[in-house]
């Protein structure tokens, strides 16, 4: 079963169990898989709908932060119930172990050294993760590895 027909399922068993909170974190990841077909042309893949997945966990750890920051704990806790509901269908998420060795690899494939070959890794590993890893994460290693700042710490 792929995610559309488990969103689809799901949405079906929310709305039975009357669960309005993810019934409408569900209906809103729907209405952006279907804008995103609808600017595609064509059916989404699995990782098409993973890629729209991730932008949506990504808008709500920003507002999850924006709140917190602003005293709004009650706005954040929606914001973190939704996250979960999104969470569900986003594939396991990386360790930092696992995000580490993949950065050795890029590092050895791209031969990057330095701080300014931070861009050439990140468009090499961003693909590989995708989904799979929060990108201000993988950015925050990749600086830390390429400017020296732990290389003994976090080297696999």
């Amino acid at each position: 079963m792929n995610i559309l027909e488990r969103l689809e399922n799901d949405m079906i068993k929310a709305a039975k169990a009357r669960d309005s909170e993810r019934l409408g974190a569900i209906r809103f990841v729907r209405s952006q898989t279907k804008n995103r077909q609808i600017e595609l042309k064509r059916d989404l893949k699995d990782e098409d709908v993973v890629e729209v997945l991730a932008r949506i966990a990504k808008q709500h750890r920003e507002s999850i932060e924006q709140f917190h920051e602003g005293g709004r704990e009650e706005l954040a806790e929606h914001e973190r119930r939704q996250l979960a509901v999104v969470e569900d269908y986003l594939p396991a998420q990386l360790g930092e172990r696992e995000l580490l060795e993949i950065l050795s690899e890029i590092l050895e494939e791209t031969g990057a050294t330095d701080p300014r070959d931070i861009g050439v890794v990140m468009k090499a590993i961003m693909p590989r993760v995708k989904g799979r890893a929060d990108g201000k994460m993988v950015k925050t290693l990749v600086q830390q590895r390429l400017t020296g700042g732990d290389e003994d710490q976090n080297a696999p």
